[in-house]
């Protein structure tokens, strides 16, 4: 996968929304999380001001977010693993039934 990269326009020029976008985007590649945390943090200074409840509410859906991220990256990587076995499973009964009708027909 393509690192994805922050926009090249300054990011207090985005609008909210975008800078978010870009965010989430960055969240999506566990190793642009550097470069994501760095975007939320002027997010969150931006959009919460002095207000500590929004900035702690904030911080606190940004941790579940990374957290449903490495999660759900860590179960595409298990499935993968699983198809691969299969995948190998199935060339290996294969090649067993192939022998043991080889077998049978030389007896």
């Amino acid at each position: 996968m393509a690192p994805i990269t922050a926009p090249s326009k300054p990011q207090s020029s985005l609008s909210p929304a975008e800078q978010l976008q870009t965010c989430l985007s960055l969240a999506a590649d566990l190793e642009q999380r550097a470069a994501a945390e760095a975007i939320f943090e002027q997010l969150r200074d931006r959009v919460s001001g002095d207000r500590e409840e929004a900035s702690a509410l904030m911080n606190c859906l940004w941790k579940e977010l990374i957290a449903a991220r490495h999660s759900a990256s860590f179960w595409r990587k298990v499935a993968d693993v699983e198809k691969e076995i299969s995948e190998r499973l199935a060339a290996s009964h294969a090649q067993l039934q192939q022998n043991h009708i080889r077998l049978v027909q030389e007896q």
